[in-house]
Order: structure tokens, then C-alpha cells, then sequence
């Protein structure tokens, strides 16, 4: 008994260094992003008087960053429905791109005759379609989330047949060989081998999100951060349109970090220390 408990005791000592080198490092890896930041808006912030250059033009930091506290109510309840925008686009696009790629691989029939027309379909340009979703479908959340979708959709799609294609065939004939099923090669060997190739493409797309989003905001819309700096713009209110900017930012930084935080998660053999 004293045994087990002194090594129940021990237990969490083991785990407690690593997690506190995990957070040193996750701290020591974001100070050098926001040094730099602070050392860039320091320069703004003193370069735009000296060349005297007017707020209309090009607004300083404390100006934005002012009117971003003062309006801050405003910007989140905007943010919110560009963030919704954009995780909805985006995870239709995954949840749709990665099985389609799986098929596509597996059934040579489906690439010869579904893939070209998926890539027709890409190469027209989505800004030239985006007013054809507003008259199609109105002004409301639904041709937003579609734009976003199809910007994001062929980069996790051939991400993932790439990813789907890397696994040798003789890994797969050495699984049958050894009794395994359909279900588990797929589970244990395919979709493990496939992962570092959709994330690839995942962080891809969710940065063609944001842009997707508000390009549908800036077609047309009643709420949105594409929609409010459609609205600074008209007023030529640069504060507004930078703080804006600024949200947007927020917005692609945090879902970024969101897709790498997954990857470290369901691939845990990657984790960089």
C-alpha cells in the first residue's frame, strides 16, 4: 500500500515539469510575435505625425485602438457574425472535403469523373460569383457561409487526397495480411498517415475563411465586420475601419491557433517538445 500510494504521490511530480516546459515554452513562443507587434505600432505611432500625415489617410495606433474601446460593444456583436460566418463555412467545407477525398482516391471511376468538374468549378473566380448568392438567396447568413465554404473547400479537398495517396500500398496489403478489417486499416493506418497532409490543407483554408466572409459581407449585408467597414468607409472613418481590421485579425489568429491546437491533439507524435 505505502508503495502504490507513494506512487500515486509521484504521479503527478512526473507530469507537473512537463506541462510547466509545455506553457514556458507556449509563452516564450508568443513574446516574440507580440514584441515585435509592439515594436511596429511604437514606429507607427511615431512615424505618422513626423511625416504629418492626416488621421483621414492613415490614423495612429491610439486612434484605432481608442476607438476600438470605445466601440466595443459595436465591433464584438459584428465579430460574432463573422465568426459564425466563418466557422460554419469552414467546417462544411471539412466535414465535406475530407470523405470526398477519401472517395475519390479509393474509387479511380469517381476521379475521372467527378474530380474535373470539381476543378472547372474552382476556377471560377468566387468574388464573380458572390452577387449571384445575393440574389439567389438574400442577404442573410446562409450565402455567406456558402462563399466561405467554397473558398475552403478545394485546398482541404486535395490536401486530403494527397494525404490519402502518401500511404504505401504494401502497408496496406501487410494490414490484410494480418487480418485486420476494412474499419480498422482505416482508422489505425490510413487516416494517421493522412492527417499531417488535411491539417496542411486546413490551415490553408481557414485563412482563405475570413477572407471568404467578408467578401460576402462586402457584396451585401446588414451585420458583419465587412459590412461595418463598408459603413467606416462611406463616413471615412479610418479609426473604425483599423479597429476593424484589428478584430479581424483577433478573429484569424484565434482560429488558426484553434486548427493547430486540434492537430497537437489527434497527433501527438508531432508535438515539438
Amino acid at each position: 500500500m505505502m508503495v502504490a500510494d507513494t506512487q500515486h504521490a509521484a504521479l503527478p511530480a512526473a507530469q507537473g515539469p512537463g506541462l510547466a516546459a509545455r506553457a514556458r515554452g507556449w509563452l516564450a513562443a508568443a513574446a516574440w510575435p507580440l514584441a515585435s507587434f509592439a515594436v511596429l505600432l511604437l514606429l507607427w505611432e511615431w512615424v505618422v505625425p513626423v511625416l504629418e500625415i492626416p488621421e483621414y489617410i492613415l490614423p495612429v495606433p491610439s486612434a484605432f485602438i481608442a476607438k476600438l474601446v470605445e466601440a466595443h460593444a459595436l465591433i464584438f456583436e459584428h465579430t460574432l457574425v463573422t465568426a459564425k460566418e466563418i466557422l460554419l463555412g469552414f467546417l462544411m467545407a471539412t466535414v465535406i472535403s475530407i470523405p470526398l477525398g477519401f472517395l475519390i482516391v479509393s474509387v479511380r471511376l469517381l476521379e475521372k469523373a467527378v474530380y474535373p468538374i470539381i476543378v472547372f468549378f474552382q476556377l471560377v473566380p468566387k468574388i464573380a460569383i458572390a452577387p449571384l448568392f445575393v440574389v439567389w438567396f438574400g442577404f442573410g447568413l446562409f450565402p455567406k457561409v456558402l462563399l466561405t465554404f467554397l473558398l475552403c473547400f478545394f485546398p482541404t479537398l486535395v490536401a486530403s487526397m494527397s494525404g490519402f495517396r502518401a500511404l504505401d500500398e504494401r502497408v496496406l496489403y501487410l494490414t490484410k495480411s494480418m487480418g485486420a478489417s476494412g474499419w480498422q486499416t482505416f482508422r489505425y493506418v490510413r487516416v494517421p498517415a493522412a492527417l499531417s497532409y488535411i491539417f496542411a490543407g486546413l490551415k490553408v483554408s481557414i485563412v482563405f475563411a475570413a477572407t471568404g466572409a467578408i467578401v460576402g459581407e462586402f457584396v451585401g449585408a446588414n451585420a458583419g465586420l465587412g459590412y461595418l467597414l463598408l459603413r467606416g468607409t462611406s463616413f471615412l472613418d479610418m479609426p473604425l475601419i483599423f479597429a476593424c481590421l484589428v478584430a479581424l485579425s483577433v478573429i484569424g489568429i484565434l482560429f488558426s491557433y484553434a486548427v493547430e491546437m486540434l492537430e497537437g491533439l489527434l497527433m501527438p507524435w508531432q508535438r515539438k517538445g
